[in-house]
């Protein structure tokens, strides 16, 4: 299993990937915007994406859009501030496969990480 943390906060990628390695995934690649995000979809194969929405460059999901768009199905999440309903929603036609709100319970996101890869 290989997943891509994308957060401009380096101590928020760091959170994500304790919670991957608690979900058993331990190759993980970062990036700090929606930009670096494409670009590394666009590199190589992932089963996972953690995706935050306010990032500078690209939003996450401007970067959710076009990694929908290059025909890339693997699970993505949501991993962020925006807890409008209408983001939400927003999100999940745009192609999210799930939805976290930050602050999160590490537990909350390991159980969302191992459902979207059920």
């Amino acid at each position: 299993m290989k997943a891509l943390v994308v957060d401009d906060s380096a101590v928020m990628r760091k959170v994500l990937i304790g919670a991957l390695t608690r979900a058993d995934i331990t190759d993980v690649e970062q990036a700090a915007d929606g930009q670096e995000a494409v670009d590394a979809v666009k590199r190589g194969e992932f089963d996972l994406v953690l995706m935050d929405w306010n990032m500078p460059n690209m939003l996450g999901i401007d970067a959710l859009r076009e990694m929908r768009a290059l025909g890339k199905t693997m699970p993505i999440i949501m991993v962020t501030t925006e807890a409008e309903k209408s983001r939400v929603v927003e999100a999940i036609k745009a192609g999210a496969s799930n939805y976290i709100v930050k602050p999160f319970e590490p537990s909350t996101i390991v159980a969302k990480i191992q459902d979207v890869l059920k």
